[in-house]
């Protein structure tokens, strides 16, 4: 096993950070482009939405399958396959003419973050030592999570200075030195228990989320009781339905199911899966409207937009790792019911930004407490999670966290704009042709705002009710 103080796992740290961080930064970095995306390859309201959920529709049906082959033919190998795979879909969009195009090389780059975002956390606990793990995967999430809260201030600079299409190139050379690393410094290990691939549960899963998620992204352009979006609703809850009951057949069976539905008997697991689809719905839904707010209304640049949520990524970075190590001593309750209701209070902040709203008396607060709310709450997450399964189902744990963390912020992206958020923005109307004069994302931003901080206080309570405090687990031992 490797020591997490040796060059070796330093080595094994930058290629997991690295990898699990490419794949985040994409989940926030697009959010910052929307608007020129709308300008410059025309896209309305439901293609801006199609760009940021088609990567987060295949990377969450995906990432169950993603855990499972890399236990089957070789973590190493699969998180490597998936980071070239994420690098030549990177490319694609970059090169995409279309919207259209551009949508389909986001799914692809879905395909590739679902094979090496599971794969890096499970390759941690495979390579480092056991009194090592904890603060290795402590580390893991913390810089995974600065990496996203960094996407937009990226994202913004290479907008303004280059193009839209440098924040896809620039996941090249990243991709390119964690392979680097992951084949210099990381094991090779597999499960070899691991029983055949989970291919119906896969296959329903995607079928179940994009049907669902179709019928709400194009329902207001079709039309709500149109035959097209009747069948895409209708196929979509039946692959859902069919998906648990191949999952509880299979675990039946003892035949390694893709989402072993027993792990939801932990009551601290199913808790703090719920609190972090909360956080993770609030978050994606509000950076997402946030980032058109800003620009289409309130008359900011790329850059200016993107540079506005950089006190998150500096309270992720000095507070998230004090907090896991609190975490371990005072217990996940506490830290995961404040940090959601502080998340909640920056995302009501911040709905005051509208036209010619000042950074600093409309935004920097907002901002301020909503990174304080994730710093509380982003570290313990991880930790919670996988205390709250048996040792032997650590990897599909984690796989399962983030899926519902993707899957949140993929139905915040479709839900919310049935508030009436964005509806001003149809193809070629104020998409950044005339900054600060599109008063059509302002009311629906208001209502989003509200109905996202509202599910953050829906997490909270999640927490208060289902998690435990040391004490609390030390009654309950037998």
């Amino acid at each position: 096993m490797i020591r997490l103080g040796t060059a070796r796992g330093r080595g094994v740290l930058a290629a997991t950070i690295l990898g699990s961080g490419v794949a985040f930064l994409d989940g926030t970095v697009v959010n910052v482009a929307l608007p020129t995306l709308g300008r410059e390859l025309g896209a309305g309201l439901a293609g801006l939405q199609w760009t940021v959920d088609a990567y987060l529709l295949s990377l969450s049906a995906l990432l169950l399958l993603g855990g499972s082959l890399g236990d089957r033919h070789g973590r190493r190998f699969i998180f490597n396959l998936g980071l070239a795979w994420f690098a030549l879909a990177s490319a694609l969009c970059g090169f995409a003419p279309t919207i259209e195009l551009l949508i389909a090389a986001r799914a692809l780059q879905g395909v590739g973050a679902a094979l090496l975002v599971p794969g890096s956390l499970a390759l941690l606990r495979s390579s480092f030592a056991e009194e090592d793990q904890a603060q290795a995967i402590g580390t893991w999430a913390g810089l995974s999570g600065v990496t996203t809260a960094l996407g937009p201030l990226l994202g913004g600079w290479l907008i303004s200075a280059v193009s839209w299409r440098f924040i896809f190139f620039l996941n090249l050379p990243l991709a390119a030195l964690a392979i680097y690393f992951a084949r210099r410094c990381v094991p090779e290990s597999r499960n070899p228990a691991q029983g055949p691939l989970d291919l119906p549960g896969a296959l329903t899963a995607a079928l179940g989320l994009g049907g669902v998620v179709g019928a709400l992204i194009e329902g207001r352009a079709l039309g709500w009781t149109s035959a097209p979006i009747l069948a895409a609703a209708a196929l979509g809850l039946a692959g859902l339905a069919a998906f648990f009951l191949l999952e509880a057949r299979r675990e039946g069976q003892g035949r390694s199911p893709m989402l072993p539905l027993s792990l939801f008997r932990s009551r601290q697991f199913s808790g703090a899966n719920g609190t972090t689809f909360a956080l993770y719905f609030a978050l994606g839904g509000a950076t997402f409207f946030l980032a058109l707010q800003l620009q289409t209304t309130a008359g900011y640049s790329p850059l200016q937009a993107g540079a506005s949520l950089l006190p998150i990524t500096l309270l992720l970075l000095a507070i998230s790792g004090p907090a896991g190590k609190l975490a371990g001593r005072i217990g996940f309750r506490p830290l995961m019911t404040a940090g959601p209701l502080l998340a909640g209070l920056g995302l009501l902040l911040l709905g005051r930004v509208g036209p010619g709203a000042s950074y600093v008396t409309a935004v920097l607060p907002g901002v301020t407490v909503l990174g304080l709310g994730l710093s509380l709450t982003v570290a313990p997450l991880t930790a919670a999670v996988i205390s709250g399964a048996a040792p032997e189902h650590a990897g599909i744990a984690s796989a399962v966290n983030n899926m519902v963390a993707r899957l949140a912020s993929l139905l915040a992206v479709a839900l919310l704009p049935l508030l009436g958020a964005g509806d001003g923005l149809n193809p070629g109307l104020n998409l950044g042709l005339n900054p600060g004069l599109n008063p059509g994302l302002n009311p629906g931003f208001h209502r989003a705002l509200i109905a996202s901080a509202t599910i953050c206080g829906l997490g909270a309570l999640c927490s208060h009710l289902t998690l435990q405090t040391p004490a609390a687990r030390s009654m309950t031992k037998p």
